[in-house]
């Protein structure tokens, strides 16, 4: 469910991001999810525990949702919904190799080479992407992949400090926190690049659906997987995302899956399942 969710949060963003540009997209989409979040932590009375904890989820909502969701809105200005959300499915891989250098969750060998394994698939997807050349977006390819796996490096880093010192929080808490935390950190630079012109009812609806749909309930999953399942295991829903994304993205805007995106996506899942211990070699 989630993986369905998070799926088309790429085609809705690449829909606000066209009209409002990359930075007042995501702030308008966790402002969203602020704002429909807020009210619940109210209603169930943990606005104590929010007020306690405010500066680690104010904190962990600028690594998890404010800078990634601009990130990847601005490199949906120029590559395909599709290809973002293969490029996502590294979130596990890089959420393992940080759990390994920060939280001393030391991989065997199997997990070594799974890092490796999805670390090459990320370069062959990228190669064809390589060039730092603006297109018609006015944006170059290369860059917006680098912004891409900055954004998954930036949810692998925040799943393991959720970990760290979030635990026994409410996830309703942290969810709220996180996207007030993001709203708060992207205000007045969304406010410097507001477009001259008023963007229309479909991006606004379609930031809608993204804030409340794919960032307030969305987080609210995702924070309990983490306390119950652990970072890795929790990130490892990014596996299902790029199948949902790629057959939203072919459904509502005509993108063509490429028999290299398919062989790189499949290279990419394979390394990050060995690297999160789901999938093992030998005993």
């Amino acid at each position: 469910m989630l993986a369905a969710i998070w799926g088309v949060s790429f085609l809705l963003m690449r829909q606000g991001a066209l009209e409002f540009g990359a930075l007042p997209t995501a702030a308008v989409r966790v402002a969203i999810a602020a704002l429909f979040l807020l009210p619940l932590v109210w209603l169930r009375g943990l606005m104590p525990e929010l007020r306690k904890h405010w500066r680690r989820t104010f904190f962990i909502g600028l690594l998890n949702s404010g800078i990634p969701f601009a990130l990847f809105a601005f490199a949906l200005l120029s590559i395909s919904t599709g290809l973002s959300a293969i490029l996502n499915a590294t979130v596990p891989m890089f959420g393992a190799l940080i759990a390994w250098l920060w939280l001393k969750d030391k991989p065997n060998a199997s997990r070594i080479l799974g890092l490796l394994v999805g670390f090459a698939g990320v370069a062959m997807l990228a190669w064809d992407k390589a060039t730092f050349k603006p297109d018609a977006s006015g944006v170059a390819p290369g860059w917006a992949v680098l912004a891409c796996l900055l954004a998954c490096i930036c949810y692998g880093i925040s799943a393991s400090y959720t970990k760290r010192y979030l635990t026994g929080l409410p996830p309703l808490v942290t969810a709220a926190g996180s996207q007030l935390g993001a709203t708060l950190g992207l205000a007045l630079p969304a406010a410097l690049l507001w477009p001259a012109r008023m963007p229309g009812p479909s991006a606004w609806l379609a930031l809608l659906v993204a804030g409340v749909l794919c960032s307030g309930l969305a987080y609210i999953v995702f924070f309990r997987l983490i306390e119950n399942a652990g970072p890795p295991r929790a990130l490892s829903v990014t596996f299902l995302v790029p199948v949902f994304a790629l057959f939203y993205g072919a459904l509502f805007l005509g993108e063509v899956v490429s028999m290299w995106m398919l062989v790189c996506a499949v290279v990419i899942v394979c390394g990050t399942a060995l690297s999160t211990g789901l999938l093992k070699l030998g005993r």
